[in-house]
This record gives C-alpha cells, structure tokens and sequence, in this order.
C-alpha cells in the first residue's frame, strides 16, 4: 500500500516510541531524529511504499542506538498478559461457530496488551467486540477455502495477539488441514518472532517458520528465497493485522485464496478499503 499524508505523523510517532525504548542518552536521540527527518524529506512522496518506509526509520533507530530489541519487554508482558486472560476467552466463547473463533483473532489485533493491566476489565471489551458484527464477512468463502485446501499459511502479527490466534488455529486444525505459521525473522516493533511465537506455544498447530527479515508488515522484496518458496508452494494465505495487509496489496495474488483479518484502525486503511474506522474485516482478496 502507498503512503498517505497522515502515515507522516504516524512514522514519527512511532519513531518517538522506539527512541524512548532504545536510549535514555537525549542528544542521540536529537541526532537520530534529525536523520529521520533528513530521510523522510527526501522520501516522503506519492507512491512510496508504506511498509518500507517505516522500515527503514526502524532500522536506522537500531543501528544508530545499537538495541536490536526495543521491544524486547514489552513483547514478553503482552504474551503473559494474553495467556493470562486465554481461559476466560474460551469460556466467552460459548458458540462454536467459526464466525467466533475469527472474531477473537481480530479481536487479538484491537487489543493492546502493552496498555492493559490484570485489573483492566478486558472480559467486557472481548464481550463487545464478539457482539459486533464483521463489516466485511467472507465468512462462507473462508470456510469452502478451509475445506478445498489441503494446506495454509498462517501470517502472524503481534505479540500478545498470537496468543489469541490459537483459538482460530485450533478451530482450523478441525478442518484437517496443515497449518504453517510464518514469523519475523528480526524484531520490529512488537511483531512476534520464533522465541514468541514458541513462548506462546503457536508450533502446538504447526510449523512456524521464519519470513528471513525484520520488517514492518510484509514487504516482498526483503523476504529470503526460503520463505518465498513456503510463500508460493500455498494456494491459500491467511494474513493477520494491517501491517500484512500494506504489503500483500502491493504484490500479484490473483492465483491464491488469501483471507485478511484485522480491525481498521488507521483512516488511511479505512479509505484503502473502503471501510470505516475501527471495522472489524475478514475479506478475501479479488
């Protein structure tokens, strides 16, 4: 997906938040920020690639700070605090349809484990999002592609997150279907990677394999030759979160049956779409 105007101010809040985690030493702070702003006045036209962007900004605050983890804590409580909250949500789940077990995954995607507490009354955010109805329901072409494949690959997003992506993977392997669950291969942002992702206990549902590169969401042309392989060997791609869905736009997936489940959260997605803000989504590629 291409940037829009309001990606600016995103990048740089983002950015902001990375520096606080990476460094309390405030003039490399002034000097790395500088660059950013060097980087995107030189970058930040029409038709520039979202996911790459934000890319490079992360790169560049881990190589000048010399953390390759800002994130590192805040991913490790997110995962606790979901699994935490992981038998309350089964028990929240009292119809088995398939509708549900989607919802939870998206569900996962809004909420952010990083900004909740054990004495945040999640249980009722959870109820009313399960009440909500998908703005967009691919929910019977989701369930023919389930029961046409053989095989699917399963694109992650955060920590925290995956934990509840275990309850659509569960409800998936009752499709007998292999699962292969993709990672980043270095930390950015929250994303989970292998330890995450094994810390969650995701390989219970199948093989989690790694992308090669730390990027934000899926950019095509940094993802190694192994995993383009696994990429191009799946007919059918399940894609969580926003991050998945910029990159996955950009490239030719008019052979495949892929499934994007996320919340819009971001007005330049919204319009993308053509959705509103804060809609939950699963749709099928066209």
């Amino acid at each position: 997906m291409k940037i829009s105007y309001e990606c600016g101010p995103c990048f740089l809040r983002q950015a902001r938040e990375a520096l606080d985690l990476s460094t309390d030493d405030e003039k490399l702070k002034m000097e790395i920020i500088g660059d950013i702003f060097e980087y995107l006045s030189d970058n930040f036209k029409c038709g520039v690639n979202s996911n790459s962007t934000g890319s490079t900004i992360h790169k560049l605050i881990k190589q000048k700070t010399d953390c390759k983890d800002p994130y590192f804590r805040e991913k490790i409580e997110s995962n606790f605090l979901a699994l935490k909250y992981l038998d309350d949500v089964k028990k929240i789940l009292d119809d088995d349809c398939l509708e549900n077990y989607v919802k939870i995954a998206i569900i996962g995607n809004i909420l952010d484990f990083g900004a909740f507490t054990l004495d945040d009354d999640i249980e009722s955010v959870i109820k009313k999002s399960l009440k909500k109805d998908l703005a967009i329901k691919d929910i019977d072409e989701f369930e023919n592609s389930l029961k046409k494949h053989d095989k699917v690959l399963y694109l992650v997003d955060n920590t925290g997150e995956i934990v509840f992506d275990k309850l659509l993977l569960s409800k998936i392997k009752e499709y007998t279907i292999d699962i292969t669950i993709a990672v980043k291969s270095q930390p950015i942002l929250n994303d989970a990677c292998m330890k995450e992702a094994l810390d969650a206990g995701l390989d219970e549902f199948g093989e989690i394999v790694e992308i090669g590169c730390g990027t934000v969401g899926y950019v095509d042309s940094e993802i190694s030759d192994e995993f383009r392989e696994i990429f191009n060997a799946h007919e059918f791609i399940i894609s969580k979160g926003m991050g998945n869905y910029e990159g996955l736009t950009e490239i030719d997936l008019s052979t495949k049956d892929v499934y994007f489940l996320l919340c819009a959260k971001c007005n330049t997605i919204s319009r993308d779409i053509g959705v509103n803000l804060h809609d939950m989504l699963l749709f099928k590629n066209r």
